[in-house]
């Protein structure tokens, strides 16, 4: 674990995000949590950098008070993540957790944050559980519940038509909830010609491919986000199956520079945001992140930077009283902050509820591969859970 420092990727000194040790009621802490390890640690670098930038983009503050932010990567093991939390919780005493990569570490840290009353503001992870009844008023989210991801992707299949699909996912919750947020949105207007669950992080698929061809499926779903997808996509790609294939966290800015050339002119994940976003906060964004960082910023950095802004804005309503967790909690609720999506609105069980959108591979100017919004496939979409939360606001 270490404080965040100008070392980090894309140079972003502690001067210019106002990081400094001032005294508790002068400064926020931010206890930063993700995966940077092995091939998915691309998601937690996109992730961290956009709530960098959106940080600096604030003035280098959070609410007028100096921010200090400690970084740790959770290596995707619960147990790793678990200890990081019971630090950040007992002995940095942060104000906020802010971020969580992956479902099976949120799992394993959940209850550990929202029992301790601190704010845990999650940039990627949203599994099934805490959605329902295990919600908390403590608990929000930037990103997505995942069957939200996933239903968005059978709700576009089903706009095209297809009438059977095969799914693979990794094994763990995450993965569950694809599996279970795609049926849920597909059976009925089609059929499952097959299911595998994986192992996570497994790099060959050779045998799940020769399933697919022999499955007579009219198409593909995957959810295999980071690497796991760059393996699948290449050997797919050299299969000579040629079947149309949908995606979940798998065929987006994380993953396009390593199957731009496999991908073009097909699907990209379905998702709220993409690069080409017509909105005033996303046009600066896209400018000053690929200045400041060198690349090209994915969904994970769009969720990292509308995290900052949220959490400006809840400060800045209770005029930097931390201790003033019933006002922080009304004004992440209200959302009163200018979102890179454009509007932005909660659910009851504090996920989102937002429209989703095709994508679809394109060369940019400079014939690099990105994603271009395409057409609405849910309006104003909401979690399946939300009905079992027990809060109501």
């Amino acid at each position: 674990m270490k404080k965040l420092a100008s070392a980090l990727a894309g140079g972003v000194a502690m001067a210019a995000l106002g990081i400094a040790s001032a005294a508790a009621q002068d400064s926020v802490k931010i206890g930063y949590m993700a995966t940077f390890s092995g091939p998915p640690g691309v998601l937690g670098e996109h992730n961290r950098d956009g709530f960098l930038l959106g940080i600096e983009h604030l003035g280098g503050k959070l609410g007028d008070l100096e921010v200090e932010v400690l970084e740790a990567d959770d290596q995707l093991k619960p147990d790793v993540g678990k200890q990081i939390i019971d630090r950040y919780l007992q002995s940095d005493r942060v104000d906020f957790v802010v971020g969580i990569i992956f479902s099976n570490v949120m799992m394993a840290v959940y209850e550990d944050v929202v029992k301790s009353e601190t704010f845990l503001i999650s940039t990627n992870a949203g599994p099934s559980p805490i959605a329902g009844e295990s919600c908390s008023e403590f608990f929000f989210s930037t990103s997505w519940q995942n069957d939200q991801l996933h239903g968005s992707a059978a709700l576009q299949a089903v706009n095209d038509g297809v009438g059977s699909v095969f799914l693979v996912a990794p094994n763990y919750q995450a993965g569950r909830d694809a599996v279970t947020g795609f049926k849920r949105e597909f059976e009925g207007n089609g059929t499952i010609a097959g299911e595998i669950l994986t192992q996570i992080n497994q790099p060959d698929y050779s045998a799940e491919i020769a399933q697919i061809a022999a499955s007579g499926a009219e198409a593909v779903f995957i959810f295999l986000p980071g690497g796991m997808g760059v393996n699948f996509i290449k050997q797919y790609a050299s299969s000579g199956i040629d079947l149309p294939l949908y995606s979940g966290s798998t065929v987006d800015g994380t993953t396009l520079p390593a199957i731009g050339e496999e991908m073009m002119g097909g699907y990209s994940s379905p998702n709220f945001w993409a690069p080409d976003m017509d909105t005033p906060v996303n046009q600066r964004f896209m400018a000053d992140f690929e200045k400041t960082y060198g690349y090209i910023p994915s969904v994970y950095a769009a969720q990292g930077y509308d995290a900052a802004a949220l959490i400006d804005s809840a400060i800045r309503a209770v005029e930097g009283d931390l201790s003033d967790k019933d006002g922080i909690r009304d004004a992440l609720r209200r959302a009163e902050f200018d979102s890179i999506r454009g509007d932005f609105q909660f659910g009851n069980n504090h996920f989102p509820v937002q429209d989703w959108y095709a994508g679809e591979v394109i060369s940019d100017d400079q014939g690099r591969a990105t994603i271009a919004l395409g057409a609405l496939v849910a309006e104003d979409y909401q979690d399946a859970y939300h009905q079992d939360c027990p809060m109501q606001w």
